[in-house]
């Protein structure tokens, strides 16, 4: 999906402007790669990794690696307020979903941090269908 569909669908679902919806969209992105762990320090699949374009706002260590502090990196990441980070992270998440195959989101979602469980919707396993 290339990113100016991807910016479309999360501003769709986040009901943001195209333009905000697209620095919330970078913002979340990066801030997962600071999350991910194993292999080579947070990587994205290939289609992802070109929608980030180098150091934002809010760019340096990482802080405690919690759902809440995740929300509270985007929103100063992007220059916008907890709620609006919150909706924002949930529709890139959303997003995610169908920008990338189901291996390589479970693959993202697995090097995060176990407490971003309640982030994201569970995937079915075709087998459990």
């Amino acid at each position: 999906m290339r990113f100016p569909l991807f910016v479309n669908a999360v501003s769709r679902r986040a009901g943001l402007p195209t333009a905000r919806a697209a620095t919330i969209a970078r913002a979340v992105l990066q801030t997962m790669v600071e999350r991910m762990s194993g292999g080579p320090a947070g990587r994205l699949p290939d289609e992802l990794d070109g929608y980030l374009t180098g150091a934002g706002p809010g760019d340096g260590p990482a802080a405690a690696p919690g759902p809440a502090d995740f929300v509270r990196r985007v929103g100063e990441r992007a220059g916008e307020d907890e709620a609006t980070a919150r909706a924002g992270t949930g529709a890139v998440f959303a997003t995610l979903r169908e920008a990338v195959t189901v291996d390589e989101f479970r693959d993202m979602v697995a090097r995060l941090p176990r407490d971003f469980d309640g982030m994201t919707e569970p995937i079915p396993r075709p087998d459990d269908a």
